[in-house]
């Protein structure tokens, strides 16, 4: 690799760094640097003036490394990477240290020391950048869900209706989280069911969502675009394609147990729907509330 020839151009920002900080000071100390061979300072580096003398400093003296010390890189970091680009350095090559947001706007004393020490660690970085080029992958244009509250169904929908396939997948029996639960959503006072049971509904029936509940996400591996998830699904015990939601093997089983969805607070059978808008309208068997699967013997669920 070869040495790195790093340019340090300090923004002013107007007023917004130029009145706290030393300007002159902090370009100083920059060009004593290792690796540094041009430190500049501009009144607003983002501008077209500003872009231009990065362009010509990195052709003038053949710079590599290009650190800009100016606002977060939320604002303008693809500005100066698409402006040392156009001067032919590789715009990986570009590191920025945000002097205002993180120093003069926030400090009134030691606000120049502490863009000295910013600035250091970013020529400290820039000195072992390393080039890097962009490469298109193919993508899987498939989306998956985690967790079947208000949040995941809401995004769930979203993605779905633009064209998107969804795999939904929540541990419970259905769809719903907590706010089904609950009573009144603050601050409105709503109804929490009359909000959420439309969209349940509308999650269940999607054709571009497959809704995976009673199921739990094991294995993620893979990257953005192309993960691969292992999904594990918990047995129902009823045959999901031939059940018609009536009820009446809920109400034939002599067992019960605490509810989950009343917290307690309420009992259901071993066979249950955790409540009665549950999506989907399919009851499932606990296994440690059933006594089949302790003694081979009631099956009055199927009676």
């Amino acid at each position: 690799m070869e040495e790195p020839r790093i340019g340090v151009f300090v923004c002013h920002c107007g007023s917004n760094i130029a009145d706290t900080v030393d300007i002159d000071e902090v370009r100083e100390f920059a060009s004593g640097l290792s690796g540094v061979v041009a430190s500049v300072d501009y009144k607003f580096m983002c501008s077209e003036p500003g872009q231009l003398l990065i362009k010509e400093n990195i052709e003038k003296l053949h710079l590599n490394r290009v650190v800009v010390a100016s606002c977060s890189p939320r604002m303008h970091e693809i500005t100066f990477r698409k402006a040392v680009a156009e001067a032919g350095m590789n715009p990986y090559l570009f590191q920025m240290a945000n002097i205002r947001e993180h120093d003069s706007w926030v400090h009134k004393d030691g606000a120049t020391e502490k863009a000295k020490a910013l600035i250091h660690a970013a020529v400290q970085r820039a000195n072992v950048l390393e080039p890097l080029e962009r490469r298109e992958v193919p993508v899987t244009p498939t989306v998956l869900v985690v967790g079947g509250g208000i949040a995941g169904i809401q995004a769930a929908l979203n993605i779905a209706d633009s064209d998107h396939k969804v795999y939904l997948v929540e541990r419970e029996p259905s769809v719903g989280g907590r706010m089904i639960q609950l009573d009144k959503t603050f601050p409105t006072l709503d109804c929490s069911s009359c909000i959420l049971t439309p969209k349940m509904a509308s999650v269940g029936s999607h054709p571009n969502i497959e809704l995976m509940t009673y199921s739990e996400v094991e294995e993620v591996s893979g990257y953005i675009g192309n993960f691969k998830v292992k999904v594990r699904k918990k047995p129902r015990y009823v045959d999901s394609e031939l059940c018609n939601g009536c009820g009446v093997c809920i109400e034939k089983c002599p067992w019960k147990a605490d509810s989950e969805f009343d917290m307690g607070l309420g009992k259901r059978k071993a066979i249950y729907t955790p409540f009665p808008q549950a999506v989907p309208n399919v009851p499932v068997i606990d296994p440690e509330v059933c006594v089949y699967f302790e003694k081979g013997t009631c099956k009055a669920c199927e009676k």
